[in-house]
């Protein structure tokens, strides 16, 4: 009968050279990745201010939001979008007693991966060179991020952005990948 939480967990990505991407790419990415968390943010707001309890809100980010990729620019542009979202939505609804928090995974073995930036094996092992864990994450491991940031045990976070990369973000060179990896 009310909304506690809300993930804002929708979107896309076209893997295309910068200079080839189209004004319609551009408005399809940013229209779902961006646009459609941002009046998701809105609704769900709505929603909890007018039941006064509260709530969380969580946006679904990525580390492309801070790391310049050109064959995934909508995607990128889109996702430190979202992150600006987050913040001022953070600030906005904080005398609400509404939390919105951000998640920006690395890379995780979902279908999106397997069908846009990872479909070979060169660069399955570029990506593990940039990845000090040496694995690819898990769904699992993001859902848990997530349950985290919805719980009570989060209830001093708002405004911030965790990334769960398997160190990635952090790396500035990259590493050996064993050859069974």
């Amino acid at each position: 009968g009310h909304l506690d939480i809300m993930l804002n967990n929708a979107g896309i990505a076209i893997t295309k050279d910068f200079m080839a991407v189209t004004p319609e790419d551009y408005d399809r990415v940013l229209g779902i990745n961006l646009r459609g968390a941002f009046f998701g943010t809105q609704a769900a707001a709505r929603v909890m201010i007018a039941a006064k309890r509260g709530g969380v809100i969580l946006n679904m980010s990525s580390i492309n939001s801070r790391m310049a990729n050109p064959s995934v620019a909508t995607y990128a542009i889109s996702k430190g979008g979202l992150n600006q979202v987050t913040g001022t939505a953070a600030v906005a609804l904080a005398p609400h007693g509404i939390r919105v928090c951000g998640i920006g995974p690395g890379t995780i073995a979902t279908p999106m991966l397997s069908m846009g930036f990872l479909t070979n094996e060169e660069q399955r092992r570029m990506i593990l060179s940039r990845t000090p864990a040496g694995r690819l994450g898990e769904a699992s491991e993001v859902a848990a991020v997530a349950a985290f940031l919805a719980s009570d045990d989060a209830s001093y976070m708002t405004g911030q952005t965790v990334y769960p990369d398997g160190g990635r973000m952090i790396l500035n060179y990259v590493v050996p990948v064993a050859e069974d990896a």
